[in-house]
């Protein structure tokens, strides 16, 4: 029996939804640092040594408080306020990037990932080298060393992504998008959907392409990603559509590229997903 070929998870979504890192802090943080989610970005953080004590002041979905005393990462791939109390003398060393993910609240990557990951740098392998490079890089002030930085750290988020599709239980993510790329056969399935949006997907073939029954495809997938293989297929048609009506392109050529048989059709599927025609939702999303 012949190995069945590894694929690239991760490219189809990142070059259609880019994430983008900005330098935001490198060095020692004494006292109490905010990080307000008003400001409209997701950050992460890397606690080089020192202690730590993080807050989150309101939020449901997260530990009100954590402490760490080893080198460590947090990921907030969406906008929460969060405060980082540091001893007032010997404070903590941190190099930190704010986050932008292309379509903000509607990103998918940024949706399928829990609102907070805290791991020790030790449990992820392959972040040693991109590190050290990023700690050097920040350590001195150099020719283009902002923009050097920046790109370091979409390495680190890259290389922690794939270790997230690899590892989603032990980072305690719930179904979804990650839970569902974790998965050999479904991952084939999404990542066909991915790249070719438009094309007449029946289960028929989705479960053919991932090699199972028609039936236990539509079970695994169900109970992976939390959505129906149509359902998610119709998400992320529309996922795309909303990228692209904010790049300026018109919605007769999305239609189409969708896989949709006329802009009608789309803007249906669209109002009937976001509440709002692709017109006022473009409004809204500019105003």
């Amino acid at each position: 029996m012949q190995p069945v070929p590894a694929i690239d998870r991760l490219s189809g979504i990142l070059e259609r939804f880019r994430v983008q890192a900005q330098l935001h802090h490198a060095g020692a943080l004494c006292g109490i640092t905010h990080f307000d989610a008003c400001a409209g970005f997701g950050y992460l953080h890397v606690l080089r040594r020192g202690e730590l004590e993080v807050r989150h002041p309101g939020a449901r979905d997260v530990p009100a408080v954590l402490r760490f005393d080893e080198p460590s990462l947090l990921f907030y791939p969406r906008p929460l306020t969060h405060r980082f109390h540091n001893p007032p003398v010997e404070g903590a060393d941190f190099t930190c990037a704010r986050l932008l993910f292309d379509g903000g609240a509607q990103n998918p990557l940024a949706r399928a990932l829990p609102p907070l990951i805290a791991l020790p740098l030790a449990r992820v392998p392959g972040l040693h080298a991109a590190l050290e490079l990023l700690f050097d890089e920040t350590e001195h002030v150099r020719c283009g060393q902002r923009l050097l930085a920046d790109r370091l750290f979409e390495v680190v988020v890259l290389k922690l992504l794939r270790w997230l599709l690899d590892h989603p239980q032990e980072a305690g993510i719930r179904p979804g998008l990650i839970t569902g790329l974790s998965d050999p056969r479904l991952a084939r399935v999404l990542v066909a959907m991915h790249d070719a949006p438009g094309d007449a997907w029946t289960l028929e073939q989705m479960a053919a392409r991932a090699g199972m029954s028609r039936t236990a495809f539509a079970n695994a997938f169900r109970e992976a990603v939390g959505q129906t293989p149509a359902d998610y297929l119709a998400g992320w048609r529309i996922a795309l559509a909303q990228s692209r009506l904010r790049e300026g392109r018109p919605i007769k050529l999305l239609a189409e590229e969708l896989g949709y048989a006329n802009p009608s059709a789309l803007s249906r599927a669209f109002a009937a997903r976001t509440g709002m025609s692709p017109r006022d939702w473009l409004a809204a999303a500019r105003g």
